[in-house]
């Protein structure tokens, strides 16, 4: 697995297997309503045809060594949707899920959700339990969903479990920090993400691990989620193994 890059007017086969890759990728994915609306189509068909570049990603992710991804799949302002849309899109989770419970059983990828899943229908929300419950004994890439997601509800949900705690006379003021908040969040135990990618050509975080990721590499890319492709990650991961992080430093 490779990439061909152009270097000084040449191309450049670049292995895959030898750059520095992040230890923790964040996927935005973004454009599919638009890409549907280019055809002529419904945005159903666009979130449709984004589902499958998610397991093409996602499985090449875990193929070449990337420990943990983070995709974000359903925020807490898409609820505002047009009905029709959110109720085709629960479907389409519903399917996956399914998909995965029936085809995944022997696979590595340990499953899990991040967000307020109690909001979701229950039979999806068992969906989501029983996946996370009989992936979790794996040893393989941990896929995180981002699901009824959205940073600023994480860290207010990890502000009141804190003051429930100092309440509880457990924790003290002075015992919060930093550790103490990413403990609190729904990544707690993860490493922080290193690089962000957001297809679709949108220059914002639209609200994704805001806390986390205080100092990933951000990466903007014009391509359309559904027309996103193994080529375009292996170009965008060859941008993030030139970059000097320096988290402040020099």
């Amino acid at each position: 697995m490779g990439i061909f890059s152009n270097n000084n007017n040449s191309e450049e086969y670049i292995d895959i297997s030898k750059l520095n890759l992040p230890t923790h990728l964040g996927i935005i994915m973004d454009g599919n309503g638009r890409w549907a609306k280019r055809r002529g189509m419904p945005r159903s068909f666009g979130h449709k045809a984004g589902g499958q570049t998610f397991r093409k990603i996602s499985r090449y992710c875990s193929d070449i060594g990337i420990k943990y991804l983070t995709l974000y799949a359903f925020s807490t302002e898409n609820w505002s949707r047009p009905k029709e849309e959110v109720d085709m899109l629960m479907k389409y989770f519903k399917d996956y899920l399914t998909e995965a419970l029936r085809d995944f059983r022997n696979d590595t990828i340990v499953l899990k959700f991040l967000g307020d899943i109690s909001a979701f229908p229950k039979e999806l929300a068992d969906l989501m339990k029983e996946n996370e419950e009989l992936s979790s004994q794996r040893d393989g890439m941990v896929l995180n969903l981002a699901m009824n997601y959205g940073g600023r509800a994480e860290i207010v949900n990890a502000v009141k479990k804190i003051s429930q705690q100092i309440l509880d006379g457990k924790l003290s003021v002075d015992s919060i920090n930093e550790k103490l908040i990413s403990d609190n969040l729904y990544t707690a135990n993860q490493p922080d993400p290193d690089f962000i990618i957001r297809p679709s050509g949108e220059y914002r975080t639209s609200n994704f691990l805001l806390w986390q990721s205080a100092y990933a590499e951000y990466y903007i890319d014009d391509v359309l989620w559904p027309d996103y492709t193994q080529e375009h990650l292996n170009r965008a991961l060859f941008e993030y193994s030139k970059r000097n992080r320096r988290f402040g430093g020099v």
